[in-house]
């Protein structure tokens, strides 16, 4: 795609940037991404990927007790993987 793309709401020229396997184009104004076909069928087969690779780790739950400290603080973990570019 070598055209440049204005954004549908307000008219502005997109800008088109990179992301992993493909390119979006991003309204400045903050309206939206767009992709192209292509573009789209990647992320929808990455995301895929994604999720058969992923594990759903669950830990037992402990006992309640006196002496009890608060756990530590876990990072927010991706819930997909379009999340990691955009999230």
């Amino acid at each position: 795609m070598d055209e440049t793309l204005s954004c549908p709401k307000c008219g502005a020229e997109m800008s088109r940037r990179a992301k992993s396997l493909t390119y979006v184009s991003q309204c400045p104004e903050g309206h939206g991404i767009f992709l192209e076909r292509a573009d789209l069928g990647s992320l929808v087969e990455a995301e895929t990927d994604w999720h058969s690779r992923s594990v759903q780790d669950t830990a037992t739950l402990p006992r309640i007790t006196g002496d009890m400290t608060s756990p530590p603080i876990v990072s927010k973990q991706a819930r997909s993987w379009v999340e990691t570019l955009f999230g």
